[in-house]
């Protein structure tokens, strides 16, 4: 049995888990944008029961890791625009959270926080960034939810299985996945009216893309530095 093998077994149902949270997400994805040009206008022309749809497709989608949150964005914005899609893509990804959060939290257990408290350097870093206090675990889940590049799904599995306040990481969820969630449904909404001449459209995007990996190097960067200063410490 290889090192993989043995850690997956020792999650126990959060192995698995973990293993569709990984892989999933991204194929749904590429099949929902593929799907825009009729799933935009379909949703848009049934007006509010279609915003409603969206809304619960965005909670349970994305909340069972089967679909990601920046798609599921940009179909917001293509279908209802930005002043109307971004309230809701973020309604949507604040349900998505606490779905996949109760299914993360009864899939793990304490397997988790067991696995690390085997480690001394490993509870060290533990107990500093997420055992430290609302303020300290705050900061940190909305660091790790900034990027673009963290994968939704996986780290709600990650938060719920070490144990983090529902409280906290549902805070840091929003004010983390707020900023990039606005950026894709401003993406969504530049494709998606495309009255606008393409100079617009294409700058539009150019700068959502600058500014996402602005965004994303900040938030690595800041992480970067915390863990390494109190892996340090342990």
């Amino acid at each position: 049995m290889t090192q993989v093998q043995a850690v997956l077994r020792r999650l126990g149902p959060a192995g698995p888990l973990a293993v569709v949270a990984a892989s999933l997400p991204a194929l749904g994805g590429f099949t929902l944008l593929g799907t825009l040009k009729w799933s935009g206008p379909w949703l848009q022309a049934h007006g509010g029961l279609g915003l409603m749809l969206y809304v619960a497709g965005f909670m349970v989608l994305a909340g069972l890791a089967v679909l990601p949150t920046y798609a599921l964005a940009v179909l917001g914005g293509w279908a209802f625009g930005l002043a109307v899609g971004c309230p809701a893509a973020i309604g949507g990804f604040l349900g998505a959270s606490a779905i996949g959060y109760l299914i993360a939290r009864r899939a793990s257990g304490d397997r988790v926080v067991g696995i690390i408290q085997e480690h001394r350097k490993w509870q060290a870093v533990y107990e500093a960034l997420l055992g430290s206090g609302f303020t300290r675990t705050l900061l940190i889940v909305t660091l790790l939810r900034l990027p673009p590049n963290s994968p939704f799904a996986i780290t709600n599995l990650v938060l719920a299985a070490t144990r983090v306040p529902p409280l906290t990481y549902l805070l840091g969820t929003l004010l983390g996945m707020s900023p990039r969630t606005a950026i894709a449904v401003f993406v969504g909404a530049q494709v998606g009216f495309s009255g606008r001449p393409a100079w617009v459209v294409v700058s539009g995007i150019v700068v959502a893309i600058v500014v996402i990996g602005i965004i994303g190097t900040l938030a690595n960067q800041a992480i970067a530095k915390v863990t390494a200063a109190e892996s340090e410490r342990g």
